[in-house]
């Protein structure tokens, strides 16, 4: 094992608790756990809610590697029996509960997609139902009786929405006692999180306590906030950087980043070290480094981490060629167009939007042009006798060609 003093500063970057004492008592307790010299048991824990994650999902994924990379055992948690229930932390109403069924086949892209961060050959892969449905209501009972019902109230989200006389159910309480046993069934020393889980990360410190074991070390971060630089990323808001996505338009969305969230991607989902992010906060601060260029350096790694030095390449020189050179990309899709077709139609069809209702909603945003020119219309029909480039947004091309000259198109 490195020494302690090495570990330190890489596996506290990013970690945020908003509590000055909160971080020192858990630095404290990771050095004293780091010196003992053994691998330590890193965990966190992934509700299967959505098929695809995001940029902000890595946060703890890249920890988790850090930990791996250092010699620790790193747990990839899949949450296929919380995710019945699902975290209520961050939310201000009441999740929709998932069947067994739309939770284990999100669960599996889960896995194929940590494994573009964490080490395959190293990681250990777990899942909840393994030991929470071979609980009794015996066990539930003495579980819930080391807690009371003000320290769930306390919690923001639950104390909003009960002063608001929204309802909070029963079961949600539950999440909570669920995620703790998780830290006692594995027996870890580590739990990652985000900030708004602190309550549920603590509760496995307690429970372990309960269950004679040394609780576990609690390293919580912050949110990564979206492409918009506010918001916290989503898909529901539409700010989202898809670790799925093409390296063109990863590249792109990255490009798109206002200034004043840099650093925090550099901290929060790059392989960077402390000692690589200083120079370029001093180099930002003094005005010897241009932040357009600390951006391009950011894009090309966060696209090499998921698709390789080669696609960082590719995403640049389609920026450089579609952005900075004002020429449309050589590479773009062709797509055979036959007749005239509503234009709402053909981006659906075509792939360029994932539904109509996007669609229709890009063109009232302005966000459509055929030839450069803005497609104002939902209504407005297409039709080509020669070549022309629909695009959408600022990354997504087409050219469109009629029928006798489709060779290669879809």
């Amino acid at each position: 094992m490195r020494p302690v003093d090495e570990q330190i500063p890489i596996l506290m970057q990013g970690v945020e608790y908003g509590d000055p004492q909160m971080q020192e008592t858990m630095e404290a307790a990771l050095r004293e756990r780091l010196a003992e010299g053994r691998p330590l048991r890193v965990y966190c824990g992934y509700d299967p809610t959505s098929p695809d994650l995001t940029l902000g999902h890595t946060i703890t994924m890249r920890k988790l590697r850090q930990f791996q990379d250092l010699g620790h055992d790193a747990i990839f948690l899949i949450g296929d029996f919380t995710g019945l229930v699902g975290d209520p932390s961050d939310k201000e109403g009441t999740r929709r509960q998932q069947t067994s069924e739309e939770i284990a086949e999100k669960a599996q892209t889960y896995v194929d997609q940590a494994c573009k961060i964490l080490d395959p050959e190293k990681i250990i892969i777990h899942r909840n139902s393994e030991w929470l449905s071979k609980l009794t209501f015996v066990d539930l009972i003495e579980m819930a009786s080391h807690f009371t019902v003000q320290q769930f109230l306390a919690r923001e989200n639950f104390a909003n929405r009960y002063a608001k006389g929204d309802p909070i159910w029963l079961h949600e309480f539950l999440y909570a006692l669920m995620q703790g046993r998780d830290a006692v069934a594995m027996e870890t020393d580590v739990q990652l999180g985000g900030t708004e889980q602190l309550f549920n990360l603590l509760v496995g410190r307690k429970l372990q306590e309960i269950f004679g074991q040394k609780p576990q070390i609690c390293l919580t971060f912050p949110i990564l906030v979206g492409t918009d630089g506010y918001l916290r990323m989503s898909k529901s808001t539409g700010n989202y950087i898809g670790i799925d996505e093409p390296p063109t338009e990863m590249y792109g969305k990255v490009m798109s980043l206002p200034d004043h969230v840099m650093l925090d991607y550099f901290t929060l989902v790059t392989r960077y070290k402390p000692d690589q992010i200083s120079p370029i906060r001093k180099g930002l601060a003094d005005g010897s480094l241009h932040p357009r260029d600390v951006k391009m350096e950011l894009a090309r790694e966060i696209v090499s981490i998921f698709h390789g030095d080669a696609g960082a390449e590719d995403g640049e020189q389609h920026f450089r060629t579609v952005f900075q050179e004002r020429e449309l990309p050589p590479d773009m899709p062709t797509y055979a167009l036959e007749g005239s077709v509503n234009i709402v139609d053909l981006l659906a069809a075509s792939g360029l939007t994932k539904s109509k209702g996007e669609a229709r909603r890009l063109i009232q945003q302005g966000g459509v042009r055929l030839d450069g020119e803005k497609v104002d219309s939902i209504d407005e029909v297409i039709a080509v006798d020669e070549e022309a480039v629909l695009q959408v947004g600022k990354r997504k091309f087409l050219k469109l060609v009629p029928p006798s000259r489709a060779e290669g198109s879809r």
